[in-house]
């Protein structure tokens, strides 16, 4: 149980880190107390990547040999694809800067975010709304859709990996912001988080044929 719970934990954790949702969690840090919106992170993670590794885990619960040989190719075949969408959308932004255009999808996602924000309404519930909101769809939340799908009796280890990561990327965030931004470029931290699912996907290939 301790294997899901590290996957979930360093996927989660890498891809947090720079993020769009972790810059507002920033922003919050400067009215409020970090307990409360490391709280709210929690809660917010607890329901948006709980949501997804149970709704993967019944899905897998099918038990059919064929369903499930291709549901695992499915599993590690998203991996692959999210490591390489992840360097393509890097490429993409690069260029974009290079040419003084942005990101269109994600100025909509940091906008509808910081909407959010503005409304005048508890602090933790406010940041587990923003992180609910922030993570539906994000690559982080179909990676823990497709681990749910992968270790269907891990489901709550899944779920501790998923919370702690979050946590501890925006823990970072908030009392190691401007060393972190100081020595870590965001590209790089990118780029770890992309190896890091083509290894997981690639090893999951290894494991299914050999």
């Amino acid at each position: 149980m301790l294997y899901p719970f590290l996957i979930t934990f360093t996927l989660v954790f890498l891809s947090e880190l720079g993020d769009k949702t972790q810059l507002l969690v920033l922003s919050f840090s400067t009215k409020n107390k970090a307990k409360n919106i490391l709280l709210g992170v929690a809660i917010g993670t607890f329901f948006s990547h709980g949501f997804a590794i149970l709704f993967g885990s019944k899905v897998a619960c099918f038990s059919n040999d064929s369903f499930q040989f291709y549901l695992k190719i499915f599993t590690y075949s998203s991996f692959v694809l999210f490591g390489l969408l992840g360097f393509l959308s890097q490429k993409s932004a690069s260029d974009s800067n290079l040419i003084g255009k942005g990101d269109n999808h994600s100025s909509h996602k940091s906008n509808l975010l910081q909407k959010f924000s503005a409304l005048k309404l508890n602090c933790v519930f406010m940041v587990a709304l923003c992180i609910l909101v922030g993570e539906l769809g994000d690559k982080t939340f179909l990676a823990s859709l497709s681990l749910g799908l992968e270790y269907p009796y891990a489901k709550l280890p899944l779920i501790l990996g998923s919370v702690c990561g979050m946590v501890l990327s925006n823990f970072l965030a908030i009392f190691c912001g401007k060393l972190i931004g100081s020595h870590l470029k965001q590209g790089l931290i990118e780029f770890l988080s992309n190896v890091i699912f083509l290894i997981f996907g690639l090893l999951g290939f290894v494991h299914i044929f050999f």
